[in-house]
């Protein structure tokens, strides 16, 4: 096994969130690789349902203080911190007061409508954190998204981020769920996006930004794709077969850990990373 380092970039982490699927992996995962001996940071988003004085986060005031520009607006960027003490993991979370404040993740509470601006919100969380894992001066070997929340993370690392050489050799794994939505989200999202070495070309999956197409923009980028559901999408997992990357099958709770190990391993192969 090599000593890789390993980014989980998740939707959404039990205990923050309701335990779901997702949320159960995106806590246990990130703790059963780091008992294997490998160095791992998490990231999820704050959202407002989160109750910050129970679960203890507090802000972390030398990674905050800048400002993403999204559309030509600026979002100031917060970073907060808890601890899973029985896993000996710590959470960053990603916080703005005008996306991540509203009692709720993705839908209004009280109408059930998905939020307008879950695409922006979608950026802010994914560029968020690549700013803030570099100014940890924390070069990761493999970033792990989870969830459709991610999915613009791979095309900021590939091309955004190209001439970064704390990501030059960075691999994307990305999680594929059935955590679908209805509709799609907002159509200015890939213009959004097709800035600052992203291109339009490389966003055009995104034309018409339904669950489908977001998970297909996601995955054609990826060096790694994981059936993390039982059952998934059927459009998507036609399309899987026909890209030819590296696929882990979805795996039981007693087999993911492991799985996702040796996954890494297999991404990884051309990339000098250091062995134990």
């Amino acid at each position: 096994m090599k000593k890789a380092k390993i980014l989980y970039v998740s939707q959404e982490i039990f205990p923050y969130l309701d335990e779901t699927h997702m949320s159960t992996i995106g806590r246990n995962l990130p703790q059963g690789i780091q008992e294997k001996g490998r160095e791992i940071r998490t990231f999820m988003p704050r959202f407002g349902c989160i109750n910050e004085r129970r679960n203890q986060l507090h802000e972390v005031i030398r990674l905050s203080g800048m400002n993403i520009i999204i559309d030509d607006s600026d979002h100031p960027l917060i970073i907060k911190v808890a601890s899973i003490q029985a896993a000996r993991m710590q959470v960053y979370f990603i916080d703005n007061e005008e996306f991540f404040q509203r009692k709720s993740t993705l839908n209004d509470a009280k109408t059930n409508e998905f939020f307008a601006d879950n695409d922006e919100r979608s950026i802010f969380f994914c560029r968020g954190v690549i700013e803030t894992v570099k100014k940890l001066g924390w070069a990761p070997d493999v970033i792990h998204c989870h969830g459709w929340f991610t999915a613009p993370m791979g095309v900021m690392i590939k091309k955004m981020y190209k001439d970064d050489p704390m990501f030059a050799d960075t691999k994307i794994v990305y999680s594929v769920y059935d955590n679908e939505f209805e509709n799609s989200l907002n159509p200015k999202f890939p213009i959004k996006l097709a800035n600052n070495g992203i291109t339009a070309g490389d966003v055009k999956k995104l034309k018409d930004p339904t669950f489908v197409n977001v998970n297909k923009f996601a995955m054609d980028i990826a060096d790694g794709i994981v059936k993390a559901s039982e059952t998934i999408h059927n459009d998507l997992d036609k399309y899987i077969k026909t890209l030819g990357k590296p696929t882990l099958e979805y795996k039981t709770t007693e087999e993911y850990i492991e799985a996702c190990s040796n996954f890494y391993d297999e991404v990884l192969s051309d990339v000098p990373v250091l062995a134990e």
